[in-house]
Order: structure tokens, then C-alpha cells, then sequence
């Protein structure tokens, strides 16, 4: 089951899930709006079901694209019973934002496995899921080529605590298409200069976490709940080659690290396939031409958006809801061209700082929390008009 199948992760698993016919088989696809894109994937691969969950995409949809035997769903109820069917063995989550929590908290409710590429799921309701997993028996494998060389380089130690063995875990980041610049260089930086990554080819949205930094600050709130590992035991370090994917301190002062080309098919096929380690379309590093690998510490100052997440993961509750919402609102006014780049990060600072948090609150809470962040950044965009962004 791929859930976001249009997007970037999910046309890299199908990639994958394609190169390997023999194992894995492709039962249902969803999208949000992308029907032509998500119907051409159903002809290639004759899925049960299709869904869409955007109605209006829905209403436009012409079935008699979709080849015979696939049943086409509608609305977010769709997801759920995909999900929740016996066939399913494995759900790749794949939908970019909050909109991908539904599909994620349905899957484990059902005691399924999730390969979890949609971070935003841990980043809102990490303590949520957790109890989700202890009740229900469900399991998550990582998919962000970030936590999945974590989880690899733990291979072998996934039944321990953690707390007594890692001293630390450092996620690697490329620094983004503004690595080396500072916070007046970035005052008028443009939308296009935001999506030039240097390593990744990503949608729009995950490219401008990228240069925010707000991709690692979500990335640390990730790792505090797949890890269950206190703020403080979880860093960032700079490595602009992205080779290196991320790595583990043991308390005996080894070192564990995966590396491989910036290429997010071996993490999908290395959720899809645990734990074995089969031959897949992914590409390999070359030694005869890696030359070096280079590392430096985060500019903290330039970038603020660090700062939140470490303090998002340590104070759990409502933050990640209201910072990951508010971000997703921040974005979307940068890529209109209404808010200039630095005031993402602000933006994210000043709703978190007004709400009002709990630190254990439901689901239903979590949503009402993301639905005010969201409305709350308009509010200080409307208190403060910024200058449009070129």
C-alpha cells in the first residue's frame, strides 16, 4: 500500500516495489488530487484500489481510465479501509504533512507495519503513536534516509533500551541550497533559489524546509519518538556531500554510520524488505571516485529553526502539532510570494511561543492545536505585513 503514490517517495517505491516482482506487489495507491498521474500508475500496476481524497479531484476523475478489477475510493475514509484490509501487509506513508497523519494512525491501528516517510506523523502526536504501537502491535520502520541509517547502524539492538547503549545520535544534513550564508544574505532570497537544492530532488515543500533547516528541526522531534531518546542525546552536524546519511555515538566511544548516494530508494527498499538485504535499483557509491566527505556544525544564529525543534522535542505535548502546522502555513505564504524568506522561522517561533500547551493531549486536541497554529500565522502575517518576496 503507498499512500502519497504521486509524490516524490512514492514514485520511488514503486520504483522499487517494481524491480523486485518476485516479493512485493503494489495493492492499493492514493493520491490527493493527482488523478491522471495516479490512474496511469493503476494501468501500470493493477492495484485493488485507487484513492482519492481530495473531492473535487474525485468528482473530475474519469474511471474508465482505471483498469478492470481496481476499485476506485473517495474521501478520507477511503484510506482508512485501505489500510485496515487483510491484504495489506505493509503501508508506505507517504503524504507530505500533516494530511499524513489519518492514513499512518489508521494503518497501526490496525496492527499493521508502516514505513514511515512522513515525519510530520511523529512530529505531532509522537507519544500518541507510541501507545498506538503498544496497544495494537503494529510496527514502524523508518523511511527518511536520515532515521533509516540510524536504525541500521542500531541493527541488532532494536529489543534494547537505548538509553544505557547510545550516547548520541547525529543527524547529517547537506545545510540546503544557503549553506554558508548568513541572516542578510537571506533577506531577499527568491522562491527558485529556495528550491535549488544542492543533493535532493524533492517536492516543493520539503525543499523549503531544506533550506530553512526546519527539515532536521522536524527531524529531531522524529528521532526523540522512534528512538525514545531525551532532546539533548540528538544533534545535527553539516555534511554537504550527503553520503553519509546519519550515525550513532555507542557509549563505548564507537562510532556507526551508513553512507550511500543521496538516492531515497535503499531506504524504501530497505523498509520494505526487513530486515533482509536484497539487490534493488538503487545506486551504488563509487570508492574510486569519493574523494572526501566533509562536516561542520550547523549556523544556529542564521538558521533558527534548529533551535525549535530541539525545543519542540524536549517539551513534547502540543508543540509539535502547533510548530509543524505553522510551518506548513509559513511555506505555503513563502511559495505565493507573501512572506519573505527568514519570517518562515519567525513565523514558527511566535505561534509556538502564544499557544497554549498541554502536555498530554488527545488526538482530537492535537487537530484543534494544528488548525489554531495554522489561522495564528495569518494573524501575525496580517499584524506585521511583511514586503513580498521576489
Amino acid at each position: 500500500m503507498v499512500l502519497g503514490s504521486t509524490g516524490s517517495i512514492g514514485t520511488n517505491a514503486i520504483d522499487v516495489v517494481t524491480s523486485q516482482p518476485e516479493r512485493l506487489r503494489i495493492v492499493g495507491l492514493s493520491a490527493h488530487s493527482q488523478w491522471e498521474t495516479l490512474f496511469e500508475q493503476a494501468s501500470r500496476l493493477k492495484p485493488h484500489w485507487v484513492a482519492l481524497t481530495d473531492a473535487d479531484a474525485a468528482a473530475r476523475a474519469d474511471i474508465t481510465r482505471l483498469p478492470p478489477g481496481t476499485e476506485f475510493l473517495r474521501g478520507r475514509d477511503a484510506v482508512a479501509r485501505m489500510c485496515s484490509d487483510p491484504e495489506t501487509d505493509i503501508v508506505l506513508s507517504a503524504i507530505v504533512g500533516s494530511a499524513g497523519l489519518l492514513g499512518t494512525w489508521e494503518a497501526l491501528r490496525a496492527g499493521k507495519t508502516v514505513a514511515l516517510a512522513n515525519k510530520e506523523t511523529l512530529v505531532m502526536a509522537g507519544s500518541l503513536v507510541q501507545a498506538l504501537l503498544q496497544q495494537h502491535g503494529g510496527r514502524l520502520l523508518p523511511v527518511d534516509s536520515e532515521h533509516s541509517a540510524i536504525f541500521q547502524a542500531l541493527a541488532g539492538h532494536h529489543e534494547e533500551p537505548l538509553d544505557d547503549l547510545v550516547d548520541k545520535l547525529v543527524l547529517t544534513g547537506s545545510g540546503g541550497p544557503f549553506r554558508g550564508r548568513n541572516a542578510t544574505d537571506l533577506t531577499d532570497v527568491s522562491v527558485e533559489a529556495a528550491l535549488n537544492h544542492p543533493t535532493w530532488k524533492m517536492g516543493p515543500k520539503i525543499s523549503i524546509d531544506s533550506a530553512t533547516l526546519m527539515n532536521k528541526a522536524l527531524e529531531i522531534i522524529e528521532a526523540r519518538w522512534l528512538f525514545n531518546l531525551p532532546a539533548d542525546r540528538i544533534d545535527v552536524i553539516i555534511h554537504p556531500e550527503s553520503i553519509v546519511h546519519s550515525f550513532v555515538e555507542f557509549r563505548d566511544g564507537s562510532v556507526l554510520a551508513q553512507l550511500s548516494p543521496p538516492d531515497m530508494r535503499l531506504p524504501i527498499q530497505y523498509a520494505l524488505n526487513y530486515p533482509a538485504r536484497l539487490p534493488g535499483p538503487a545506486r551504488r557509491l563509487d570508492w574510486n571516485t569519493l574523494r572526501t566527505l566533509h562536516f561542520e556544525a550547523p549556523d544556529r544564529a542564521t538558521f533558527p529553526a534548529l533551535g525549535l525543534g530541539q525545543e519542540v522535542a524536549a517539551r513534547g505535548g502540543t508543540c509539535g502539532a502547533v510548530l509543524n502546522a505553522a510551518n506548513e502555513a509559513a511555506v505555503g505564504l513563502f511559495l505565493d510570494r507573501k512572506i519573505r524568506f527568514p519570517e518562515i522561522a519567525r513565523a514558527c517561533g511566535a505561534v509556538l511561543a502564544q499557544h497554549t500547551f498541554s502536555a498530554q493531549p488527545t488526538l482530537e486536541e492535537l487537530m484543534a492545536a494544528d488548525r489554531w497554529a495554522r489561522q495564528e500565522v495569518y494573524r501575525w502575517i496580517r499584524q506585521a505585513p511583511p514586503t513580498t518576496t521576489p
